[in-house]
């Protein structure tokens, strides 16, 4: 390509009218002059918008802007070195295979670019929604390292395509036959695929998190490690359920650490020959031995019913805790309290008992 300004000089300075190649000498020292200047402008501009960009970033209480600001430092001298390289070699006679390479790198340095925030700023949504729900860091790490490989491979793979796509290739098949790979892995993976999106589902909505004590179905124990598989329960036994993540978000879980009390109901029967004043005061003496335990609350207590050998009465309360050693525990001190107050009141406790009435002819 011919530059006016160039051929002023061509006579005073021939040996810029040299040829290398298709272009002349003149034409590559413009191309390198081009380059260094784009180079140190893109350098300076990109330094003052990150300032700029930063110093907003500061003002506002969003952490997300935080978050790409961090990515858009990333973005440095092999950037400015591939822009700088386009532009430069654009008035420049080259062959179409170096062409085709400086548009292919330029392609590239962009997409990698535009792929590294959608990768950060989906990250920060899916650890901002961990955090939300009380998940700690090495649950974070653990789930958005594995994560991101996936956000990586779909990222990837649209920005094949679009590069593809420019230099002019057909990516319609292509799609075609990515489509029918990708249904045949995702048959072939079902399983393990599911599993893992339910450790996701699990870490962010958590219904239950380790140490906590769960039912699943049959199976009951203390939650001891939530993997990206399966989740590993101690059963009471102390015998370790291995459980896929997919069956735990499909089936009802009962969580009794999230219980805050724990409602407790318990039915005793007295003797038919009880009298009548007596059995008017249970409900009060029942009421004052659960009171004076620590950490209950009284409900109820009513004689229920005329039972076959008993007149049963049934009493509700509360133990503030979900720790079920310290409910044995109350409720053990309240049947012994029970036993004694009515051995001091002369009330029996009932036991099946039958009457034979044998006549006489």
């Amino acid at each position: 390509m011919d530059f006016p300004l160039l051929a002023l000089h061509t006579a005073r300075f021939p040996l810029l009218s040299y040829s290398i190649g298709e272009d002349t000498v003149g034409a590559l020292l413009v191309a390198v002059g081009t380059f260094v200047v784009v180079y140190i402008a893109l350098a300076v501009a990109w330094k003052y918008v990150l300032h700029r960009i930063h110093a907003y970033a500061k003002r506002t209480r969003l952490s997300i802007d935080d978050a790409i600001v961090g990515v858009l430092r990333g973005v440095g001298a092999p950037s400015y070195f591939v822009i700088a390289l386009f532009v430069a070699v654009q008035p420049l006679v080259l062959s179409p295979v170096m062409h085709m390479g400086i548009k292919v790198a330029l392609l590239v340095v962009i997409i990698a670019e535009t792929i590294k925030i959608a990768e950060r700023v989906t990250q920060f949504f899916l650890i901002k929604g961990m955090r939300l729900s009380g998940s700690g860091v090495s649950e974070e790490q653990r789930v958005s390292s594995v994560f991101s490989v996936f956000i990586k491979i779909v990222l990837w793979s649209l920005g094949l395509l679009l590069i593809l796509s420019n230099l002019g290739f057909n990516v319609t098949s292509l799609m075609a036959g990515l489509g029918i790979g990708g249904l045949a892995i995702s048959l072939a993976l079902q399983n393990v695929l599911g599993d893992m999106f339910s450790s996701l589902s699990i870490a962010i909505d958590k219904p239950f998190k380790e140490g906590d004590f769960i039912i699943v179905g049959q199976e009951k124990g203390t939650v001891k490690h939530i993997g990206l598989k399966t989740t590993r329960i101690e059963s009471l036994q102390g015998e370790e359920i291995v459980i896929s993540n997919n069956e735990l978000t499909t089936a009802r879980v009962q969580n009794f650490k999230k219980m805050e009390r724990r409602r407790s109901i318990f039915v005793f029967g007295v003797t038919y020959a009880t009298p009548a004043d007596k059995l008017k005061k249970i409900p009060g003496m029942i009421k004052d031995i659960i009171l004076a335990q620590e950490k209950t609350a009284f409900d109820r207590a009513h004689w229920k019913e005329f039972g076959d050998f008993s007149l049963n009465f049934e009493i509700v309360y509360y133990v503030l805790s979900n720790e079920y050693n310290m409910y044995m525990d109350i409720q053990q001190a309240i049947n012994v309290a029970i036993l004694e107050a009515f051995q001091k009141e002369g009330i029996e406790i009932a036991f099946p008992t039958q009457t034979v009435y044998v006549e006489k002819s």
